[in-house]
């Protein structure tokens, strides 16, 4: 993985999942656990970049850009992979239900007013939306996707030809798949964006130069 800090991130445009394991003999193969998982359950021994909120998984050739402001807290995180990039956020939820599906039709009447043509289609996490917008550049897909966890949703959108064929999300799929989510456990209201920050080494490069972007460093630190 690489991580970069850039301001050019803005350019891309752009809340418990559960797994239930059955019962099985040992003879029976068992399907491993997907994610993005809450960090009281994420699998160790995975090198990840942390980002407070969002834990990302180290994933060959993935580009971490982040637009953050001058005390280190994130604005912005965009996974990019060849020709498609993968916008990420998280946001509070209530212990007792998720909230994607109420999302998901609050972001599909603001597309649909803004002219766009949006679609609902069932993906591996569930319901998403595809929509094609129009922008200065012209028209682009987008696909949301949006995955409800205990007291959080991760919300994902997926943008190039990721966008229009899942089988190209590749190692942004892989990057999703493996996404670790720490809440905390302070009460927070619902939708509210969940803190991100950017890595400590990174931080106090920063705050060194006074730089609002810094290079890319190999390996996912």
């Amino acid at each position: 993985m690489i991580f970069s800090r850039k301001r050019d991130a803005g350019r891309h445009a752009l809340d418990e999942r559960a797994a239930n394991v059955p019962e099985t003999s040992p003879s029976t193969p068992v399907e491993p656990a997907r994610g993005p998982y809450d960090v009281t359950e994420a699998p160790e021994g995975v090198q990840r970049l942390d980002l407070g909120s969002l834990q990302i998984p180290a994933v060959a050739g993935v580009e971490v850009r982040v637009q953050a402001d001058q005390q280190g807290v994130v604005q912005q995180v965009v996974l990019v992979h060849g020709q498609s990039a993968l916008q990420l956020g998280v946001f509070a939820a209530p212990r007792s239900e998720g909230i994607w599906d109420e999302v998901r039709e609050e972001i599909r009447q603001s597309l649909i007013a803004d002219g766009a043509a949006v679609q609902e289609a069932v993906g591996e996490y569930g319901t998403e939306l595809h929509a094609r917008v129009r922008n200065e550049d012209g028209l682009t897909d987008l696909r949301f996707v949006g995955v409800d966890g205990p007291r959080w949703m991760v919300r994902a959108v997926y943008q190039g030809a990721a966008a229009t064929d899942p089988a190209a999300a590749g190692a942004l799929a892989q990057c999703l798949d493996g996404l670790v989510v720490d809440r905390g456990v302070e009460a927070k209201p619902v939708r509210e964006p969940l803190p991100l920050r950017l890595p400590r080494e990174a931080g106090e490069q920063a705050a060194a130069t006074g730089q609002t972007d810094a290079a890319s460093t190999p390996g996912g630190r």
